[in-house]
């Protein structure tokens, strides 16, 4: 073989799987495998540890209370003494036109009631308020509703100008009005249903 053209330990233990003994001068026996090795100084490195505060975090999960809906304020003439809710519909005027106002007036006369009586709400500025938020607030146990229809006030469909129960008040719708005053059918079908009412 020629010349070794290397004298790394490293790369010569690829080549060489045995152990290989040299014999020096000396009369002592080298491994190959484990070469000898020199002593170095021994530098003591002290890594500090730094002990870092971790901020804890309490979660803490709060109650969300989302507002509750609201009661509604309503805007009405009258003082509701008596308990009587005259509901109106027309988004044009505050309680109905003329005609519609007298004719609101002859019935009031004809029942023997006082403003101080009833409480008069202009539908129109409440719509989709139902029959229970409105007998809650007046604590209503006559409603009449002129232009408001059952199915406003979120009831099933009912008979026009006719008294009906429900719970423990009584009801009646009828027609606009402004509609009423010229429908005589519905005025004499109303008058008939108003003689049987006890207020």
């Amino acid at each position: 073989m020629g010349e070794q053209l290397t004298t790394s330990a490293e790369a010569l233990r690829l080549f060489f799987t045995e152990d290989i003994y040299l014999v020096n001068s000396e009369d002592q026996i080298l491994s190959a495998a484990q070469p000898e090795l020199k002593s170095a100084p021994v530098i003591e490195v002290v890594i500090p540890v730094v002990e870092q505060q971790i901020p804890v975090i309490n979660a803490v999960v709060a109650e969300v209370k989302t507002p509750a809906a609201e009661a509604v304020v309503f805007k009405y003439l009258g003082k509701n003494q008596k308990n009587i809710l005259i509901l109106v519909n027309d988004p044009g005027n505050d309680v109905s036109t003329d005609k519609g106002k007298e004719l609101l007036r002859n019935i009031v006369k004809a029942l023997q009631l006082t403003a101080n009586d009833f409480a008069l709400l202009n539908y129109a500025a409440y719509a989709n308020t139902g029959f229970e938020e409105l007998k809650s607030f007046f604590n209503s146990k006559l409603v009449f509703a002129f232009g408001v229809t059952p199915l406003h006030l979120g009831l099933g469909d009912q008979p026009l100008n006719e008294i009906i129960m429900q719970g423990t008040a009584q009801l009646i719708f009828s027609a606009n009005l402004d509609q009423l005053a010229d429908d005589q059918t519905g005025k004499k079908t109303l008058w008939g249903s108003l003689k049987k009412l006890s207020i």
